[in-house]
């Protein structure tokens, strides 16, 4: 039986070329240009698949994942990214994302994932496992007691901490500030704060600063 997909992203152009590129192998039963019209959709079209961007507008894609692991668990996500962070894809899946892929992935290797997520496997391209096994490592080595944030969320958390805007952050940490932005956002959920006065007390708190 043919997986039913649902596309997320907000460029036409690449929504129209993975339709075409799964066209063969997968029922495309809609498309959506941002994360709340994804939203929607997952529970409008009850797909099997859905993959869509992590930089997607209103909703951001690791938001997208989550909220579809809690209200529809059988539906699997395929997450594509601009970003080479592996911490990121660390927490793509994290928040039950069964595939990451690169936009700069091979476009045979979109098809080659979406079988795998068909056959409740997991998949993530070849082009970050080495970086993601290193940085998975690196976050056990430095893991202790009930603190458990990897070193990038540290690192988030020490400069957000010390007044730097999302783009000292991310000029910092080489990284981008949308980014910053997900890892912010994921730290604060993660902590059980609402803003950014508890973030740095927090960190104060830890010795994080």
């Amino acid at each position: 039986m043919r997986p039913r997909v649902l596309l997320g992203d907000s460029h036409a152009l690449l929504l129209e070329a993975f339709q075409k590129l799964l066209a063969s192998d997968c029922d495309v039963v809609g498309m959506a240009s941002d994360g709340r019209a994804l939203l929607d959709a997952v529970d409008r079209l009850h797909p099997d698949i859905v993959i869509c961007d992590v930089a997607m507008p209103l909703v951001n894609g690791l938001e997208v994942a989550t909220r579809i692991r809690r209200t529809r668990p059988n539906a699997r996500v395929v997450l594509l990214s601009m970003n080479e962070d592996p911490e990121l894809a660390m927490e793509a899946l994290r928040a039950g994302v069964s595939a990451f892929l690169l936009k700069r992935s091979a476009a045979g290797e979109l098809r080659t994932a979406v079988r795998e997520v068909a056959q409740d496997r997991s998949y993530v391209t070849s082009l970050m496992t080495h970086d993601l096994v290193r940085s998975m490592l690196r976050s056990a080595d430095t893991e202790h007691g009930p603190l458990t944030l990897t070193p990038r969320q540290r690192d988030v958390v020490r400069l957000v901490a010390m007044g730097q805007s999302m783009k000292e952050v991310a000029l910092a940490l080489r990284i981008t500030p949308r980014t910053v932005a997900f890892h912010k956002y994921r730290l604060m959920r993660l902590l059980n704060v609402r803003t950014t006065a508890e973030l740095i007390q927090f960190a104060v708190k830890h010795h994080l600063v």
